[in-house]
């Protein structure tokens, strides 16, 4: 007789507690990123007058599928939507790169391979944005959106660099 727990398969390689610790670490680098995004956005919208204006740009873009994105009026509630979601995107995004960091980790010449995922993955994200909700670019400016992106990658790999200081990419 056979019992079933309801357990899945981890890596077979990891100890579960490794999984788990890669994944925790994952979910707080993407968390730090989405941080330092927002961070900058509020600097970038203090500076201008106008506190919350992007998360309440980017909320309306998403949960009101963009109209009327030039009038836009700054909601708190809107801006704790975004914010939540925003935070968990990051946060599997991050869970994403713990994971390949551990195949870059195994096997280095997969690496830039990673890095190279990523960047297309960036620019991938960006196009669809430019066409699924173009106003967007035109509201916020593309160089703040840019930088913030950079922010964030910059953020996640220093925090990844930090955490592994012996990991090599070799192309």
């Amino acid at each position: 007789m056979t019992v079933q727990t309801g357990a899945t398969a981890t890596d077979s390689s990891r100890p579960a507690s490794d999984t788990q610790a890669l994944y925790q670490e994952g979910i707080i680098a993407g968390i730090l990123a989405a941080a330092v995004v927002a961070i900058w956005f509020l600097i970038v919208d203090s500076l201008a007058g106008r506190p919350f204006y992007t998360p309440s740009v980017l909320g309306t873009a998403l949960f009101g599928r963009g109209a009327g994105l030039e009038k836009v009026t700054v909601s708190l509630g809107t801006v704790a939507m975004f914010t939540w979601v925003h935070g968990l995107i990051f946060a599997a995004l991050g869970g994403i790169a713990a994971r390949l960091l551990v195949v870059a980790e195994r096997n280095p010449s997969l690496g830039f391979g990673i890095v190279l995922f990523f960047v297309i993955f960036q620019f991938g994200f960006t196009a669809a944005v430019a066409l699924v909700a173009p106003a967007v670019f035109t509201v916020l400016g593309w160089t703040s959106i840019f930088v913030a992106n950079l922010l964030a990658a910059a953020t996640m790999v220093v925090y990844f660099r930090f955490r592994h200081p012996n990991v090599t990419v070799r192309p």
